[in-house]
């Protein structure tokens, strides 16, 4: 997953009903189950041996080295309690929007006689409720990191590039060298 992606399962996280599990084996467990039992996906997803799964989930190991605590944790919370986070999120952004954050290197294609260059630029915007919900929706779907930075770029252009329509008519705004990006809802 790409830093957009990881950014709204960040944003989308406050919103969760129940605590996480803790324990490495209750979050293994967990994986687990979505895993449909199989605990050799379950070790291909954590890149880690199957019979290490196996030794946390019957209580001989405890505490996991930070890397793969961190692995844990990371896809734990990825995938825990998809449908009331969407929900919540997909609520709130339909009524104030997101605010999106970034330093990254925009592209543009614009009328004759103006600059294309790329430029590495810093930001923060709100994106307004008509960008917010379809990327949150594009997001819940699965969708891939190039398709998220698309609906990016375009809210980012409306609303600060265009003025919501009021200048720079004819521009095109493409993101591409993201540094880092926040989105908060």
């Amino acid at each position: 997953m790409g830093p957009i992606g990881e950014s709204l399962n960040r944003a989308t996280a406050q919103h969760f009903t129940r605590p996480l599990p803790h324990s490495p084996a209750a979050q293994l467990r967990y994986l687990l189950k979505l895993d449909k039992g199989r605990p050799h996906r379950v070790a291909a997803r954590l890149n880690i041996s199957p019979r290490t799964v196996q030794r946390y989930l019957n209580g001989q190991s405890v505490r996991p080295r930070p890397a793969l605590a961190a692995r844990l944790r990371q896809e734990v919370e990825a995938h825990w309690q998809p449908r009331a986070r969407n929900r919540a999120a997909a609520r709130q952004a339909a009524v104030a929007g997101l605010t999106v954050e970034t330093r990254a290197t925009f592209g543009y294609t614009a009328s004759r006689g103006t600059t294309d260059e790329s430029r590495p630029r810093r930001l923060t915007q709100r994106l307004t409720p008509e960008y917010a919900t379809p990327l949150l929706e594009a997001h819940a779907e699965g969708a891939g990191e190039d398709r998220l930075a698309q609906l990016v770029a375009a809210g980012l252009q409306d609303s600060y590039f265009q003025d919501g329509g009021h200048r720079a008519t004819g521009l095109r705004v493409e993101l591409h060298e993201i540094d880092y990006i926040d989105i908060r809802i």
